[in-house]
């Protein structure tokens, strides 16, 4: 009997579905009308925080900055004048940052993006007009820059997504007035229609953090969803010509390392290793809008380690977050609120090419490469060895009125004679200016790499959003069924495999007048998890309190929860049992100073021992976590960030199962913008006692790294790494070596390396 084919039914059914659901228009915007200019402007034609000369005075300005928060639609304590103008190849932007104490503005010199806690401008421009995504320019009183793409919707692409990585120029200066920001794009490093006219949409804000204030020109009001909807129009662009046509960025890479190689023969043994590497990123552009990216032997190094996360005795896959340029670019395209395109899956392409672009409403976007991964490491008689494991990933979507969206995507991952297939249907629906759905349908079809039985799978995914300035909640029903697996994806706890529930939550904020606190929020979350069998899986009720001040914020909460594990769950375990466990939590956090930023988490109570001794089954323990986060600024160039996390969990009986710490702390001292030096010390250690089957593991490393950045695509890097662990390696009686858990800590691998990669573009 044939199998059954999801991916018919689940078009139809989605179609049904987007038909009976009308769009929203958009509120006409504000106009703006933007002048072109005779000459190009500088940071001199604004002495003394004015326009003092002819040109200068060409721009057109914008001065009426408004409250989004601490006080949503209140006028703007520090005054802010922004003038914009164009040519035929530049958009200019002066920000006059007015300041009654400008002794107390925060200004520091720092690494491209690392601007957290200076005061900055920004500069938000959507130039396809469809309230979808824009270009988001920040930049801070010395000139440091961050760049960002804004995202609408609720995908794990939405908001604010600093990997876009962008070339432009930018000054700043204090003055005895406060501070002027220049900023500068060349239309070449945009993506915006090829008509005569352009029709964009902007935005402009200040951030002053000692005031926790933000301010925004039109308006960004707390009180409707949404935030490229409350945009102005920018009219009076004519003339102009978006992206380079073709962009190379050839790259070097060289190291030297002294590694543990665990596999050796005769048992562990170090094995030092050289290499150089070559390869090429490229860009061409059609149409003015439609992008072909192409990577030859692609650059995915990472100079630069992940911020640490607690994994230990975590039942689900812990998400680290994609920092590989290739996959950086457009990632919004492939985007779905089930995330469904998670490229860490993809860990050694030899190459591959991307295409996307959007006209006339409609987007696609496709990503083709191979994975060498796939194939190594495994045995020599293995058919698969050596195979790489073929990628295809397609997306289309079509933009409708009142910010609402539908799409499809499809992802194929091939190996051998095995596949995975996902189809999904989504659609994005804007029903009122506060509520928001999104619908997603997704089927899968795999064949098994190592043989068996094919299946096929299916997901619904319904969410349910309002946002305003008092009230807001999410409400989220996922339904999962046993067949269903999206091998380039990443699915959590509520999108797992044959479970269906309903998660959310709903949040008021109060906003106390006369008052010191600027609002306060009681927010109850919950979630509520079955399998298709209709056995109860998991419980959560979580109420909590939080209490905002201009630089502090308190909060205070307590979470219960059920989970139940079930034979297929947990080896060994007979019976489906449930766990009760709950903890109460407090953090608080504080910018007051501006050298200091604190946040601390604290939470204890019980949770469920998912790693027990070897013959124990799992177990409701005590446990406790301490979260530390200091972000330290001695001088103006050195930025110390240092982050320190401590879990523990012992038996109810007094027996320990383990504590873990780590302990990061990053310093880096800019020299100047483009020049700087970065040192990275990480300590993590786990300590297991007598009720847990971990081992006991130590772990030191250290990263030191000369940098030099001209731009994000030009650059050279010399680094060192050391790593060190609790080992010893020990002779056998035949001969051999055998690798041993040690008290004491040993190098088991070093390397230095560099890397220079320069673009070219036309």
């Amino acid at each position: 009997m044939p199998r059954k084919n999801p991916f018919t039914r689940l078009l139809s059914t989605l179609g049904l579905t987007l038909l009976s659901l009308a769009a929203i228009a958009a509120d006409s915007p504000v106009n703006l009308q933007i002048p072109v200019l005779t000459g190009v402007p500088q940071l001199a034609d604004f002495n003394g925080m004015q326009p003092v000369t002819e040109l200068a005075r060409q721009l057109v300005k914008v001065d009426d900055l408004v409250q989004r928060l601490p006080t949503n639609g209140a006028a703007a304590s520090q005054g802010t004048e922004v003038y914009l103008g164009y040519d035929s190849k530049t958009l200019y932007a002066f920000f006059l940052a007015f300041d009654t104490n400008p002794e107390l503005i925060r200004a520091n010199m720092s690494s491209r993006e690392n601007i957290a806690g200076d005061d900055s401008v920004e500069l938000t421009i959507d130039t396809f007009n469809d309230q979808r995504s824009a270009y988001s320019f920040v930049v801070t009183p010395l000139g440091i820059q961050l760049d960002a793409r804004w995202t609408e919707g609720a995908s794990n692409r939405a908001g604010l997504d600093t990997t876009w990585e962008a070339v432009w120029d930018s000054d700043g200066e204090l003055t005895d007035q406060g501070y002027i920001v220049r900023i500068s794009i060349p239309m070449a490093g945009l993506r915006f229609p090829g008509d005569v006219e352009q029709l964009w949409r902007i935005q402009v804000g200040r951030k002053i953090p000692r005031l926790s204030e933000e301010v925004y020109w039109p308006a960004y009001s707390l009180e409707l969803e949404g935030r490229l909807n409350q945009t102005a129009m920018l009219t009076g662009i004519r003339g102009v010509e978006p992206g380079s046509n073709m962009m190379f960025i050839p790259y070097v890479f060289s190291r030297g390392s002294d590694v543990l190689n665990r596999q050796a023969a005769g048992g562990p043994d170090f094995r030092s290793a050289t290499e150089a590497t070559l390869g090429l990123d490229s860009k061409f552009v059609f149409n003015d809008s439609w992008v072909l990216d192409l990577t030859l032997n692609p650059d995915f190094s990472q100079v630069e380690s992940d911020e640490p996360q607690v994994t230990v005795n975590e039942r689900f896959e812990v998400q680290f977050p994609e920092r590989r340029p290739f996959f950086v670019e457009n990632a919004d395209f492939f985007a779905t609120d089930s995330n469904l395109v998670f490229t860490r899956r993809i860990i050694d392409p030899e190459g591959g090419l991307r295409f996307t672009g959007r006209s006339n409403g409609w987007g696609f976007g496709s990503i083709v490469m191979n994975d060498v991964a796939a194939g190594k490491n495994r045995a020599a008689n293995d058919p698969l060895k050596d195979e790489a494991a073929m990628i295809t990933v397609l997306r289309g979507f079509r933009d409708l009125s009142g910010q609402n969206r539908v799409g499809v995507l499809f992802t194929d991952r091939q190996l051998g004679d095995g596949f995975n297939r996902v189809l999904s249907a989504d659609g994005r629906f804007k029903l009122t200016p506060n509520w928001v759905t999104n619908i997603q349908l997704i089927g899968t079809d795999t064949e098994p790499t190592a043989g068996g039985a094919s299946f096929t799978g299916a997901q619904r995914n319904i969410r349910l959003d309002r946002t305003g300035r008092t009230f807001n909640t999410h409400i989220h029903y996922v339904g999962t069924n046993d067949g269903f697996r999206s091998q380039l994806g990443f699915q959590n706890r509520y999108f797992r495999t044959d479970t269906y529930g309903v998660h959310g939550n709903a949040q008021l904020t109060f906003f106390p007048q006369d008052s010191s606190m600027i609002s306060w929020s009681p927010r109850i979350g919950g979630a509520q998890l079955q399998d298709r069998s209709g056995q109860r899986l998991f419980d959560e009720f979580s109420p909590s309190l939080s209490w905002a001040f201009a630089t502090s914020t308190y909060t205070a909460g307590i979470s219960r929860f059920t989970e139940v594990l079930r034979p297929q769950d947990f080896r060994g375990l007979r019976a489906t049992t449930s766990y009760d466990y709950d903890f109460w939590n407090i953090g608080y956090s504080n910018n007051m100073l501006s050298s200091l930023t604190l946040d601390i988490a604290y939470r204890n109570g019980t949770a469920l021992n998912l790693v027990p001794a070897a013959g124990s089954m799992p177990e409701v323990a005590d446990t406790d976590r301490t979260d530390i986060t200091v972000l330290w600024r001695p001088l103006s160039q050195l930025r110390v960030n240092t982050t320190y996390l401590n879990t523990s969990l012992d038996s109810q009986r007094g027996v320990k199962a383990f504590s873990n710490e780590i302990l990061r702390s990053t310093w880096n001292y800019q020299f100047n913008k483009e020049m700087s030096v970065r040192f990275i010390s990480q300590y993590d250690n786990t300590e297991a006692g007598p009720a847990t089957s971990l081992p006991t593991r130590e772990n030191l490393n250290f990263d030191l790294l000369l940098r030099y950045v001209l731009n994000p695509w030009s650059a050279f890097f010399v680094g060192y790494n050391s790593n060190s662990s609790n080992f010893d390696l020990v002779d056998t009686e035949d001969g051999g070596r055998e690798l041993l858990i040690s008290d004491s800590l040993r190098q088991d691998g070093e390397q230095f390396f560099a890397k220079f990669s320069f673009m070219w573009q036309r």
